[in-house]
């Protein structure tokens, strides 16, 4: 990295919701933000669900959220590396907005070494050992078949499902986003320790979860999610030597590191 630069995660906007007033207020202070990071953004990462419900078909988009596509393209263009990795709510990602934006789509985790350390980077929707409904929801939605086939609606009728159903999985997942489940139902929490079996990484970083949490979960690793920008407004910073989980304030300064050990930062 370069001295004075810094890596910048966030995740787990989910534009669209609950109406139009409130994403647009969202919407631009994600963009002020992203205006602020990349005076000094090495690379930054977005960890999924940028939309609630989002599908590309071959003419035509969902409505809405210009701004943001727009700030996307602003930065790469001026040379700031954006990776997008695809959540559970906007998956059907496909060649729009990597082709219109820049952004470097992930659709699994990845592994990278950044200033000595190692991170394992994902959305975090799927992993570990619980939610098995949703993983084989995932598998039906990640079908080729059955998105050519969801592709044959039309958009006016597709989108209503898809918001119907992106509000459904909202709706079941709300309570958890705003406690700690304990570490038994603690699926990514549980997952990062099984990959810690099997190699090292410093930092495991994800979204998905919606609740900020920094725990250190075996010496030397830390376990990050980095919250949502509907309720936490929290994201985290690398700076080449350490990765803070931060939250960000309504006027844009910082509130201070967030960091804990041993729970969720809450």
């Amino acid at each position: 990295m370069r001295p004075g630069y810094k890596i910048h995660f966030l995740s787990d906007f989910h534009l669209g919701v609950p109406d139009a007033a409130s994403s647009l207020a969202r919407e631009k202070r994600i963009c002020a933000f992203l205006d602020e990071a990349a005076k000094d953004a090495e690379e930054i990462y977005l960890l999924g669900d940028l939309f609630d419900f989002w599908f590309e078909w071959k003419r035509a988009v969902p409505r809405g959220h210009v701004r943001l596509l727009g700030k996307l393209a602003e930065l790469t263009d001026r040379g700031i590396p954006v990776h997008l990795f695809l959540g559970n709510h906007d998956m059907w990602i496909f060649d729009y907005v990597p082709g219109e934006t820049g952004v470097i789509v992930h659709r699994e985790p990845v592994v990278r070494e950044i200033g000595g350390k190692r991170f394992y980077i994902g959305h975090g929707d799927g992993l570990g050992p619980g939610d098995h409904g949703y993983k084989f929801i995932k598998a039906v939605f990640r079908n080729p078949v059955c998105q050519w086939l969801f592709a044959r609606l039309h958009p006016n009728f597709a989108l209503w499902v898809g918001d119907a159903l992106s509000g459904q999985s909202r709706r079941k997942s709300y309570e958890n986003d705003r406690r700690w489940l304990g570490e038994d139902k603690e699926w990514l929490m549980q997952y990062c320790r099984e990959m810690l079996q099997k190699d090292h990484f410093d930092y495991m970083v994800f979204g998905h979860r919606h609740l900020p949490i920094d725990m250190e979960i075996a010496p030397g690793s830390r376990y990050i999610n980095l919250g949502d920008w509907i309720s936490y407004f929290t994201y985290a910073t690398f700076d080449g030597h350490e990765l803070k989980l931060v939250k960000r304030t309504s006027d844009g300064p910082l509130s201070g590191d967030l960091r804990i050990t041993g729970g969720p930062a809450v």
